[in-house]
């Protein structure tokens, strides 16, 4: 019977209002004369009733009416209501007039003016309240003898957030959650209501509320809050002993990443040290459509979500690029599967194959390369020079070198801060990785535009150290910090992709490179703290903290830029370029040619020479770590 009532939807609607046209109109008629008109008012009434019928309906189908969705009917549903029925009313007056139905004679006026605007507001009566009757129904926890299902929540935040999410939960008869009471930090709100559910105090009464409401769920819906705001949030909320968790944001809602009435656990993103920072995805619209977009590295956590996010602006063809076998198979998986209509080809190939290169780059020519290909733990790479200078500069120099020959428009490297002041093998590689796209002599001279994008350490990538402390809080082992002072910036995922988006887009950025103003440092063992807190435990008392000392390579704090280095604001706000100080030609042709032979011996000393005389900016504990061994000893 059902599905009958869908397929005939638009006929049933029709009748309806064929049926409340006329009603409505007599009953405005009815309330005129106390529900007892006179004869000549019911001959005209029969007399003008098709008028109306033809003017109305034709009104509402000039506005849409006929073919809105009932059960998300609106305030936008309203406003047309109220127009279509305004102007068929407007429209009814002219045909009276025209008719000679709207004068007079010894007797009185034919109609009453009072009846033309009874018949206007029981129209919005009958018309409205039908379309919001069917949405009242359809949200059954509106109806008074609907039962209330989901865990009685309580709602952080009584702003536009936590309305989108009250109106989902109310739409959803099966939602998680059933919201009975909610807190703002404005004490002007309190005792206010928002879609039924009462506002009850502040976030300083959390735990009050939760023991007084039998609350079992506490939902954070402030967007808008700073992350010191969202940190004492989450205290709050731990105090209570009740689980909770937050509304996505709006860009995880437009990347497809969340849906609307989702709900997630808060992460350690959500506690960042500064505000997180949306740069927006309309600049690389223009470049990326209908191109064809190369991404080295691309089964990496940096690597895939560029991907992922390149493949939202509809190349021609998406090539991702890496010698991991199995990372880029479901990475492959993934993209398909999100992007049927795309082109998307995975290559297994390492970038310092110069004649693989060549291959992948004559056959696919590709317009954009974002170079995410690179090796990157810091220890790992001290007790592999080789490894680090053959990938991150022999590799960096090949595929950059490939992209000039065959005419790429663009080649963004993915850099780090550790290139600057470099302590370690894989910092040096990466500075002489930038020193490579901005400066060598047959690159410079080449019609691709060679750019580059400095990150700070990426929360949840694969050299976080956010992976390492959930591996050990899993375990049941102590959360190892390697000194209490060590700091880093950080950034999410989605900024460092969004960064180098809206860096290949920028048009004064050729020849530079790129980066985020990051705001203050964040000590680690306070990331190991919030996480700790996040997991319900206590950091030193349910999980110690064990201070294991700096690593090999490593620094205490990390720099954004040199002493000698300037930044010059860009058309983005948080985007700054970098105005850097570039080696002589000669000197780094020289230089790289003495390191590549160095690596190729897999002399550790030689490469730690070559190293200091194309970086002389290296700082300890470079200089101090004396002859190295050859590669693996």
């Amino acid at each position: 019977m059902l599905s009958l009532l869908l397929r005939l939807r638009r006929p049933v609607i029709l009748a309806l209002h064929l049926l409340l046209v006329p009603v409505g109109y007599y009953v405005a008629f009815a309330l005129r004369f106390d529900f007892q008109p006179p004869a000549r008012h019911i001959d005209l009434f029969w007399r003008t009733v098709p008028y109306l019928m033809v003017l109305r309906l034709a009104s509402f189908a000039i506005f849409g009416l006929f073919h809105g969705w009932w059960r998300h009917v609106g305030m936008r549903d309203l406003v047309d209501l109220v127009r279509a029925t305004t102007l068929s009313s407007v429209l009814l007056v002219l045909a009276l007039f025209m008719t000679g139905d709207l004068g007079g004679d010894a007797e009185g006026p034919l109609l009453p003016r009072s009846v033309l605007v009874l018949d206007w507001i029981t129209a919005l009566v009958l018309f409205g309240g039908l379309r919001f009757g069917v949405r009242a129904f359809r949200e059954e926890r509106l109806l008074p003898w609907r039962a209330r299902r989901g865990k009685r929540a309580l709602i952080i935040g009584a702003g536009t957030a936590a309305e989108r999410l009250l109106r989902e939960t109310q739409r959803e008869g099966e939602s998680e959650i059933c919201p009975v009471a909610m807190v703002d930090a404005d004490p002007e709100k309190r005792g206010m209501r928002l879609h039924g559910v009462p506002v009850v105090g502040t976030s300083r009464d959390l735990k009050s509320l939760v023991a007084s409401n039998g609350i079992k769920l506490l939902v954070i819906a402030i967007p808008s809050a700073t992350r010191a705001e969202m940190r004492a949030i989450v205290e709050a909320c731990m105090q209570t002993g009740v689980d909770f968790k937050i509304v996505p944001s709006m860009r995880e809602l437009l990347d497809g990443r969340a849906r609307l009435g989702e709900l997630r656990k808060v992460q350690i993103e959500d506690l960042l040290g500064r505000d997180a920072i949306d740069l927006g995805v309309d600049g690389p619209r223009g470049d990326l459509e209908g191109r064809t977009v190369m991404v080295t590295g691309g089964a990496g956590s940096i690597g895939s979500e560029l991907a992922r996010q390149v493949a939202g602006f509809a190349p021609r063809r998406l090539l991702v690029l890496d010698q991991a076998e199995s990372p880029l198979y479901f990475t492959n998986l993934e993209l398909r599967a999100a992007h049927p209509e795309l082109e998307i080809i995975p290559i297994i190939a390492d970038v310092t194959d110069a004649a693989r290169m060549e291959s992948v780059f004559a056959r696919h020519r590709p317009d954009f390369v974002f170079h995410a290909a690179a090796y990157k733990h810091v220890p790992l790479m001290e007790d592999n020079p080789v490894e680090a200078v053959r990938n991150n500069v022999i590799g960096t120099l090949t595929v950059a070198q490939a992209a000039a020959r065959y005419g790429a428009e663009k080649f963004v490297l993915i850099s780090t801060d550790k290139a600057v002041y470099p302590s370690s093998v894989m910092g040096a590689t990466k500075r002489l990785a930038e020193q490579i796209v901005l400066g060598w002599p047959a690159l410079r001279a080449s019609a691709t535009d060679f750019r580059a994008v400095r990150f700070g350490n990426v929360l949840g990538s694969d050299g976080s150290v956010i992976p390492v402390f959930k591996r050990q809080l899993a375990s049941g082992q102590p959360i190892t910090v390697t000194h209490p002072e060590v700091t880093r910036y950080f950034m999410t995922i989605p900024e460092a992709v969004q960064l180098v988006l809206q860096s290949a887009a920028l048009h004064d950025a050729e020849g530079r490179i790129c980066m985020l103003e990051m705001g203050e440092p964040v000590r680690i063992v306070e990331l190991a703290e919030n996480l700790i807190r996040l997991s319900g435990l206590e950091p030193y008392t349910d999980v110690p903290i064990v201070f294991t000392g700096l690593r090999p390579g490593e620094k205490l704090h990390e720099e954004l830029m040199e002493a000698r280095e300037a930044t010059v604001p860009t058309v983005i706000s948080k985007v700054r370029v970098v105005q850097t100080v570039e080696p002589e030609a000669e000197a780094l042709t020289s230089g790289l040619d003495r390191l590549a032979a160095a690596a190729a011996v897999g002399s550790g000393a030689d490469i730690l020479d070559a190293i200091r005389a194309l970086v002389p900016e290296c700082v300890a504990p470079l200089r101090e770590r004396g002859v190295l061994a050859a590669d693996g000893d």
